[in-house]
C-alpha cells in the first residue's frame, strides 16, 4: 500500500489506497499551488482550505501602483461516489491604486466558482507487485508512471453586478471546465499535475489557460513545489511563476506559504501568502468501522452456516450407517 506519510502526497496531492477509495491516511490539499489535484478527498470527507495574501502591482503604461490583500477559501466535499468531489472556490481581494492624478479602490470577489470533479481514470488503483528478493526491481523506473490519472472538472463562475475585477458592469453566470492529469514519479516523492482550463465560456471574453505544478516531498512533514501558470483572453493575459512549501501539523491539518511573480510590466505583479488546510473525516471512519463490523458479522454467519451444515451432514450419514 502506498503510505502517504512517506511521500509528498499529504501536502498537495495524494495516492489512492488499495480499496480504490480516494481517502488517505493524512490530509491532501490543493494549497498552496493553483492546480487542482486529479483525486478527491474521499467519500463523506469534508475539507476546508483557507489562505491570506498580500499583493503589489505596478503598471508602466497606465502609470499606476497598487497594493492590497486578499483571502481565498475552498470547501471540498466527497459525496455519492468515491470518485466524485464537490468544490466551492471563493477569492476576495481589496486593493488601493494610485496614479499621478487620482486614487481608487477595488474591493470585491475576484472569483466565485461552484462545481464538481470526477476521476475518469486511475492508473494507480492496482498495487505494483513487491519483489522481496530484489531491491532494484522494487525501485527501478516503472513505465506506468508515465500514464497519468485523469479527472474532469465542470462548474460555473458567479459574478455580481458592478464587480471591478470583471470586464462587464453586469452580473453573469458562465461555465468553467478543466482537464486534470496527475503523475507520480519516484515512488510518489515527485508529483506532476497539469490543469488545462477553459473559463468564462460563452462570455465576450472567454479565457483559456494552463497550470503546471511539480512537487517534491522532502520528508514525512515537509514538501516544496514550483509552478507555472498561464492564461490568455482578449481582456487579460499573463504568465506567472510560483513557489512555496507546506508543513504537515497533524494527519488532518497542514500549513503553507508561497510567493508568486510574473515577467511583464503591464502590470508587474508580486504577491505572497500563507494558509492552512483542515479536514474532518469522522463520517468516513465511522462508515469504514460499520463496513468492517458488517463484514465480520457476515463472515461469522457464513462460518456458523458451514458448521451447521457439517453437523447436519454427519447426522444424515450416521442415520444410514
Amino acid at each position: 500500500m502506498f503510505k502517504i506519510k512517506n511521500l509528498l502526497a499529504p501536502v498537495l496531492f495524494f495516492i489512492p489506497q488499495l480499496f480504490f477509495a480516494q481517502y488517505t491516511d493524512v490530509i491532501n490539499s490543493n494549497r498552496p499551488g493553483e492546480t487542482m489535484s486529479a483525486y478527491g478527498v474521499g467519500k463523506s470527507v469534508i475539507q476546508a482550505e483557507l489562505g491570506v495574501y498580500g499583493i503589489k502591482e505596478k503598471h508602466d503604461l497606465l502609470n499606476y501602483d497598487g497594493s492590497g490583500f486578499g483571502t481565498d477559501f475552498s470547501l471540498r466535499y466527497g459525496a455519492f461516489l468515491e470518485k466524485l468531489e464537490f468544490i466551492l472556490d471563493v477569492q476576495y481581494q481589496a486593493a488601493n491604486y494610485d496614479t499621478p492624478y487620482t486614487s481608487y479602490k477595488k474591493n470585491n470577489f475576484r472569483q466565485t466558482v461552484l462545481g464538481a470533479k470526477y476521476l475518469i481514470y486511475d492508473p494507480y488503483k492496482n498495487k505494483r507487485e513487491v519483489n522481496i528478493y530484489s531491491y532494484k526491481a522494487n525501485h527501478s523506473f516503472n513505465w506506468r508512471e508515465l500514464i497519468p490519472a485523469v479527472s474532469v472538472f465542470a462548474g460555473a463562475n458567479f459574478v455580481g453586478a458592478d464587480n471591478p475585477y470583471y470586464f462587464s458592469p453586469d452580473g453573469a453566470i458562465s461555465p468553467k471546465i478543466s482537464l486534470i492529469t496527475q503523475n507520480l514519479f519516484g515512488g510518489g516523492r515527485w508529483v506532476f499535475v497539469t490543469n488545462i482550463i477553459a473559463d468564462y465560456i460563452g462570455t465576450d471574453y472567454p479565457s483559456y489557460g494552463y497550470v503546471l505544478t511539480l512537487t517534491h516531498g522532502f520528508n514525512e512533514r515537509w514538501s516544496g513545489f514550483v509552478e507555472n501558470q498561464g492564461y490568455k483572453s482578449d481582456f487579460y493575459s499573463d504568465a506567472i511563476v510560483r513557489g512555496g512549501a507546506a508543513y504537515l501539523l497533524s494527519p488532518n491539518m497542514q500549513v503553507d506559504a508561497s510567493i508568486s511573480t510574473n515577467f511583464k510590466n503591464t502590470p508587474s505583479i508580486l504577491y505572497g501568502g500563507v494558509g492552512v488546510s483542515w479536514r474532518y473525516d469522522g463520517w468516513y471512519k465511522n462508515r469504514q468501522a460499520v463496513n468492517k463490523a458488517e463484514e465480520k458479522a457476515k463472515k461469522n454467519t457464513d462460518n456458523e452456516k458451514s458448521i451447521d451444515y457439517q453437523e447436519k451432514e454427519r447426522k444424515r450419514k450416521a442415520k444410514y450407517e
